[in-house]
C-alpha cells in the first residue's frame, strides 16, 4: 500500500502522459476525435469532465483521499450545490450543522428552498439530539470538518454512524483539513467535498472544488454536473494537478505555522480570544485530537479594542494580505464579518459565534518567526 506522499505524486499520472513527458501536457481541447459507433459514455468532451486532464485529477484526488471515484467542478461552491443538488429532490429534507460556511448557508437558505428542498439545524455536539429533527422526507445529514471561521469540530464519527443507521446519505466538506490530516471517508462519510482552490491546488491560482465518494453516488453527482455545467477546464485540472504532488509537504508546514502562530497569539496581551482546535484549551481540542493528525492553518482571535483596532491591526502588517480565501503558500487575513460571512443577518452571525472584530488568518508556509514578529509589530502599531 502506497504512503500518502508517494500517491500524490504517481496516481493518476498514466491518464495523461503523453509521447514520454514526464510532466503531463494540458489538453486545451473543448473537444476529441472519436470513431463511428461509439456510445455517448465514450465521447470525451471538457463539459463531460472526462479529458485526460480531468481522468488524472480525478484519479489522484479519488486514490488519496480513499474514495472510488472523483468529479472535479469550476468551484467550492459548484461542487456543494451540485452534489446537494444530486442527492435530494423536491419536497425533501436535509439535516445540517451550527455554523456553516457563508456561501453554503445562503444556498441553504435561499436557493434549495425555491427548488423545493428544505433543511434542519441541528446542534453537531449533541448527537443525542438530532434524532428530533428528522422526519419521513428526510434524505442527508451535511457537515464540515473544521468550521468557518469559529474552527469547531462537530461530532463527525457520530455522524457518519447516525446517516448509517438512518438510511441518510452523509455529506462532508473537508476543506479545512484536506485529506492529509483527515479522510471522511474511512469513518464511513458517503461524500467529501472540498473547495479545491484552498489547500489541494495551494497557490492561490484557480478556483476549483471536487465531489469524492462512491461511484454509484459520484456517477450522479457528474451526471448532474454535466447538466449544470459548472465543469472544470482542461488548464485548471492541470494546476490543480501540479499542485496535489505537493500536498503532504505543504499541509504538514500550514499544521506547524498554524499551531505555532495559534500559542504566540493566545501568550500575547493584546489578544483576546483564540479559537484553534490544535490547542488544549479549545472546546473541541479531544474530539479533534481522535480525529486529525494535523490541525490546518487557519486561526481566527480578536484583538483588545474591537473593530477598529482589528482593522488597524491588519492594515499594520506587512506579510499578511488581507483577502479572502485560504490554504496558499502565503498568508492571508481578513475580518468574516466583511467577506465570507457578509450574507448573513447579524442575528445568525451572533448566533455562529462571529463578532464584527473576529479576525480570521490563513497562514501559509512562511517562516514562522517572521510570521509571528509581524504579528507583534502590527499589534504594537495599531494599540
Amino acid at each position: 500500500m502506497l504512503k500518502l506522499d508517494t500517491k500524490l505524486i504517481h496516481e493518476g499520472e498514466d491518464e495523461a502522459r503523453a509521447k514520454g513527458a514526464v510532466a503531463p501536457p494540458i489538453y486545451q481541447s473543448a473537444t476529441f476525435e472519436s470513431r463511428p459507433g461509439e456510445s455517448y459514455d465514450e465521447i470525451r468532451y471538457a463539459r463531460l469532465n472526462n479529458t485526460p486532464n480531468h481522468l488524472a485529477v480525478q484519479k489522484k484526488i479519488s486514490r488519496v483521499a480513499g474514495g472510488e471515484a472523483c468529479v472535479v467542478a469550476a468551484s467550492g461552491m459548484a461542487a456543494i450545490s451540485t452534489a446537494l443538488l444530486a442527492v435530494l429532490r423536491s419536497g425533501e429534507h436535509v439535516l445540517v450543522q451550527d455554523c456553516l460556511y457563508g456561501g453554503t448557508h445562503s444556498l441553504l437558505t435561499e436557493d434549495l428552498p425555491a427548488a423545493g428542498i428544505t433543511h434542519s439545524v441541528i446542534d453537531a455536539k449533541r448527537p443525542e439530539t438530532w434524532g428530533e429533527a428528522l422526519r419521513p422526507e428526510t434524505r442527508a445529514i451535511y457537515v464540515e470538518s473544521i468550521t468557518n471561521p469559529t474552527l469547531d469540530v462537530a461530532c463527525l464519527k457520530e455522524a457518519a454512524e447516525f446517516a448509517n443507521s438512518h438510511g441518510l446519505i452523509s455529506l462532508i466538506d473537508n476543506t479545512f483539513c484536506s485529506p492529509v490530516n483527515f479522510r471522511p471517508l474511512d469513518i464511513g462519510f458517503d461524500i467529501e467535498l472540498h473547495s479545491a482552490t484552498k489547500y489541494l491546488n495551494g497557490h492561490s491560482d484557480i478556483v476549483a472544488g471536487c465531489v469524492i465518494g462512491g461511484e454509484e453516488l459520484v456517477r450522479k453527482v457528474t451526471h448532474r454536473l454535466n447538466h449544470l455545467g459548472g465543469s472544470l477546464d482542461p488548464h485548471a485540472c492541470f494546476l490543480l494537478h501540479r499542485g496535489l504532488k505537493t500536498l503532504g509537504l505543504r499541509v504538514t508546514r500550514h499544521n506547524e505555522n498554524g499551531l505555532f502562530v495559534a500559542r504566540f497569539l493566545s501568550s500575547h496581551k493584546d489578544v483576546t480570544r483564540v479559537l484553534y482546535p490544535g490547542l488544549e484549551d479549545h472546546p473541541d481540542y479531544h474530539r479533534a485530537s481522535g480525529l486529525f493528525s494535523g490541525y490546518g492553518g487557519v486561526v481566527s482571535f480578536e484583538v483588545e479594542g474591537g473593530a477598529t483596532r482589528a482593522d488597524a491591526f491588519i492594515a499594520a502588517l506587512e506579510l499578511a494580505m488581507f483577502a479572502p480565501s485560504l490554504g496558499g503558500v502565503e498568508t492571508l487575513i481578513t475580518r468574516p464579518v466583511l467577506t465570507t460571512h457578509s450574507g448573513l443577518s447579524e442575528p445568525d452571525r451572533e448566533a455562529a459565534g462571529i463578532s464584527d472584530s473576529l479576525v480570521r488568518i490563513a497562514l501559509g508556509v512562511e517562516s514562522e518567526a517572521d510570521l509571528c514578529l509581524d504579528l507583534d509589530q502590527a499589534l504594537a502599531a495599531s494599540g
